[in-house]
């Protein structure tokens, strides 16, 4: 059975279009090549084959060496749990902005893809901040981030689009029992079952064993917030 994304059903008004913005620009590393990138990622234990960005950092639904809750650094409360899901939710969108205008020439579905992603997790990013204010925070600010060239070539994008996409369903469930607020919840539920369907997306269109589209299995895996930002620093995506 084949599987499409089908732009004219989610695009209807064009706000995809509109949505693509100036992709961030990070850090130049001199030398860096994708052999690089994968190694340095491999190597601090985030697994971009396979399914699981995080499987070398620990198992279990819970870390015993840490609360499952983000730093105070992030605010307290729900407003906490948001800003350290902004945080990622500026990487995805920072991610898939720069693919959208680095890379040329896809293949129909995994253009339709890509632009689906960008205007979903703009609207994330949105959606996030402005929930944070609702409740009186004061959303993170944005960082700089290099990706190292994983979003300029078509295998890496996908690969580390795949690896994203499941880090955001992990960081989502692992803080989904520390929401107090009612509406709260809910508009993280929302956004969890898309990044779900993001993942199940990539997973369709590189058609491997190592990358399947319930990649824990029946049962996804909820993640604490020390082990989701110790993987992301570790893969270096975020420069500042």
């Amino acid at each position: 059975m084949s599987f499409r994304i089908r732009l004219d059903e989610t695009d209807r008004d064009g706000a995809i279009a509109e949505s693509l913005e100036a992709a961030v620009v990070g850090l130049e590393r001199e030398g860096d090549t994708r052999a690089d990138f994968l190694r340095r990622v491999r190597t601090a234990g985030v697994a971009l084959s396979g399914g699981a960005m995080l499987g070398g950092l620990g198992g279990g639904v819970a870390d015993a060496a840490s609360s499952t809750r983000p730093p105070a650094s992030f605010g307290k409360g729900d407003v906490g749990i948001l800003n350290f899901a902004l945080t990622l939710e500026y990487l995805e969108s920072a991610f898939y902005n720069g693919a959208a205008v680095n890379l040329t020439g896809l293949d129909p579905q995994t253009a339709t893809f890509l632009a689906v992603a960008v205007f979903d997790e703009n609207r994330h990013v949105k959606k996030v901040r402005s929930t944070v204010e609702r409740l009186g925070g004061k959303p993170v600010a944005k960082p700089t981030f290099d990706f190292n060239g994983a979003n300029t070539l078509v295998t890496s994008f996908l690969e580390t689009a795949f690896a994203l996409e499941n880090t955001g369903v992990h960081a989502y469930a692992g803080q989904a029992a520390n929401l107090k607020d009612p509406a709260v919840a809910a508009t993280a539920l929302s956004i969890i079952t898309v990044e779900a369907r993001h993942t199940a997306a990539v997973a369709t269109i590189l058609n491997s064993p190592g990358y399947r589209i319930n990649p824990n299995g029946a049962f996804d895996d909820p993640y604490t917030a020390s082990r989701v930002l110790a993987a992301v620093k570790a893969a270096g995506f975020i420069a500042k």
